[in-house]
């Protein structure tokens, strides 16, 4: 079977500013496709980014809006399969984090939504509840996005059904605080568990995979804390062989690019056995607090700031 040559965007964005995150997008996708992407990934909150600022209430596009617009062009542009999600407005007035994908015409392949929002995430957004089955004329292409690719239900879900896995992440730092020795041992393990996501996700499904990534700052206050964050997006745009050997790697530290590598797109035996547990990795205790405390957080933000969506 051949090879198709498929590239991952790594993207530092400006949080809430949806116009220039477009273009950047743009920009970084024609670099992939000059070095002759065929497909291309963009992350999680390719137009916003994503951190506790209140501003994201409002920076939701509809489905047919300028994101899909952007990922469309490109496709038609460079003949290439495009896909990545952001923060979508459907009819029915909620809000989701939407992976779109759409073919080499254009034309919209089909869509997953995350289905658990991750922490301060639950401000802006509701879970969905389809299985990230994509079927496209080149087979099956299963989406996984950001902590999706930590859960034992995705990894379920799409083992042995996919030919390729397709996403991103914005996964954020430890920030740090004191006592700082601490915190930097917490903040190794985070990364480890950032840059670990995709290769280990891949070798439990049993398909290549492409992992999109943020990278840069992040600063906002902290849900129900008086802290402020001050960290960064981990980055690590990835590509992985079925096996979960990486093919190509964009550290966070390396700023924005395009982590590029040809791959079979063709599910295999997946090399290991999903954990009985419901993560598939340990968070640490001050991912597995935020994971819960900002949960409950954010679905009130959600809910009180509902009125500003309509």
């Amino acid at each position: 079977m051949p090879e198709t040559r498929i590239a991952a965007i790594q993207l530092s964005a400006a949080i809430g500013d949806i116009d220039a995150n477009l273009a950047t997008c743009e920009r970084l996708a024609a670099d992939a496709a000059g070095d002759g992407a065929e497909w291309i990934v963009l992350p999680e909150f390719f137009t916003t980014g994503v951190a506790f600022r209140p501003e994201l209430a409002d920076a939701h596009l509809p489905p047919d809006g300028a994101a899909a617009e952007m990922m469309a062009g490109v496709a038609r542009r460079h003949g290439a399969v495009v896909g990545g999600s952001f923060l979508c407005r459907d009819a029915d007035g909620e809000v989701r984090n939407a992976f779109m994908l759409f073919g080499r015409d254009g034309e919209l392949l089909g869509r997953h939504d995350k289905d658990l929002p991750t922490m301060w995430e639950n401000c802006f957004y509701v879970g969905g509840d389809d299985d990230g089955v994509i079927d496209t004329p080149t087979g099956a292409v299963g989406v996984a996005l950001c902590w999706e690719l930590i859960r034992s239900q995705t990894a379920q879900r799409l083992r042995g059904r996919v030919d390729v896995v397709v996403g991103g992440s914005c996964w954020w730092s430890v920030p740090p605080w004191a006592p700082r020795s601490i915190t930097r041992r917490m903040e190794a393990a985070n990364r480890r568990n950032a840059l670990g996501a995709a290769p280990n996700f891949a070798r439990l499904v049993g398909a290549p995979l492409a992992h999109a990534a943020h990278c840069g700052p992040i600063e906002c206050r902290m849900p129900w804390a008086p802290l402020r964050y001050n960290g960064r997006a981990e980055g690590g745009a990835a590509i992985c062989d079925a096996a979960g050997r990486l093919l190509d790697f964009r550290d966070g530290r390396d700023g924005e690019g395009v982590a590029i590598a040809n791959v079979t797109l063709l599910r295999a035996e997946p090399a290991t056995e999903i954990p009985n547990d419901f993560w598939l990795c340990r968070r640490g205790p001050l991912p597995a607090l935020a994971w819960s405390y900002q949960r409950a957080h954010g679905r009130r933000w959600y809910a009180r700031h509902r009125p500003s969506l309509r």
